[in-house]
């Protein structure tokens, strides 16, 4: 199961095409407008965020609320399309003051205009912005809607934004998913949710933004998906992959990470124990739900770090396109902090990399087989 988008930050429209999907999928509109509405709040969200109200328009792949085996095309119209008709119009001449000279730094602007050879740093910025990621969302609730079927539950929450966090989990993966969502900044601990929203003020105040941590985890997931023989079936280089092929994602780690480099192996690697019912487990997850390339049964848990957003009200310093001189970076409306909607965007990712791992061990035709391959597995390794 893959994905491809198109569409601009203030185009018309946002698409996405989700390719490899088994028919037989229960498609709920209202489980993808509501991931896509979670993407859009958030304390420390701009002003774009008050002008669209994002529901998805499924175009085709699905009938009667279910997958029929084809692609499936999604949209996600841009409301505030309507204040860039001139500026985004895809025919006629450039309106005056059209172009954007000043290159942010942090941004793909001024490496995408020498990629390009544009003299436009707009024709950059529109597609590099995390608008985009709204399509990735939708598509990646069709993925969920799939894991749903094998038993498969995607959740994530933020840890950290700026210097304010909670504390470390003991296990992530059981932290309550009512009290993250019941968090404007989607943090399940109350006083750190408050330092939280304290960090964001006082960097909008200052003309700042922030970035934080976050963690996304899968519960649900049977052992021996993915592959230890081959670089590109390996489950950890694709959830990486990605994971930091979300915009402004610059770390990723599994289960305890960086810090299992400075432990010895008996605190890092996870015991086997065995018992009838439930077969072979651990009896912790220090590696996070996956050992050599592969789930080992344990939830899976990748914590991710994002840096703060490249467009800042006190901008830094830049180079104009055009005169060469020291000019400030561009300013386009923006967030303070979108640490709570990354990890919205993250969930999407990695549904989508293990809904294509499974179909890729039990079948991809339909999902009663899929399912019935499923359980034939499960019993196999349990006897």
């Amino acid at each position: 199961m893959r994905y491809t988008t198109s569409g601009e930050s203030h185009g018309r429209v946002l698409t996405a095409i989700v390719t490899g999907v088994p028919a037989g999928i229960l498609i709920d509109q209202s489980a993808i407008d509501a991931d896509l509405a979670r993407r859009q709040v958030g304390y420390g969200r701009g002003g774009r965020m008050r002008i669209e109200t994002d529901k998805a328009n499924i175009l085709s792949g699905v009938r009667f609320s279910r997958t029929i085996g084809s692609p499936v095309a999604l949209a996600v119209s841009n409301r505030d399309w309507d204040n860039w008709t001139d500026v985004m119009a895809t025919h006629g001449e450039p309106v005056e003051g059209a172009r954007v000279t000043a290159p942010r730094p942090g941004h793909a602007d001024l490496a995408g205009v020498l990629k390009t050879c544009s003299n436009d740093v707009r024709d950059v910025l529109e597609r590099a912005s995390a608008r985009e990621t709204a399509a990735r969302v939708a598509s990646g609730a069709v993925a969920k809607a799939f894991l749903r079927h094998v038993g498969v539950v995607v959740n994530s929450f933020v840890f950290a934004i700026g210097d304010a966090s909670m504390e470390m989990p003991h296990d992530a993966s059981a932290v309550n998913a009512e009290s993250v969502e019941a968090s404007d900044v989607r943090c399940p601990d109350i006083e750190a949710s408050t330092r939280m929203r304290g960090a964001i003020d006082a960097a909008k105040a200052s003309g700042e933004s922030l970035g934080g941590i976050f963690y996304v985890t899968a519960t649900g997931l049977v052992p021996g998906v993915g592959g230890y023989a081959e670089a590109s079936t390996r489950l950890d280089a694709r959830l990486a992959a990605a994971a930091v092929s979300i915009p402004a994602i610059k770390g990723v780690e599994f289960g305890d990470g960086f810090a299992g480099a400075v432990r010895p192996g008996s605190q890092v690697h996870d015991e086997i124990e065995h018992d009838g019912p439930r077969g072979f487990y651990r009896s912790t997850n220090h590696a996070g739900g996956l050992e050599g390339g592969m789930t080992n049964g344990e939830p899976l848990v990748l914590r991710l770090a994002m840096k703060p957003i490249p467009t800042l009200m006190k901008p830094l310093a830049s180079v104009d396109l055009d005169t060469r001189e020291v000019i400030d970076a561009s300013k386009e409306r923006s967030d303070v902090c979108a640490v709570p909607a990354a990890a919205v965007v993250a969930e999407a990712e990695v549904a989508l990399v293990l809904a294509d791992a499974y179909l890729h061990k039990f079948g991809s035709d339909c999902v009663d087989d899929i399912v019935g391959a499923l359980r034939a597995y499960e019993d196999r390794i349990k006897s």
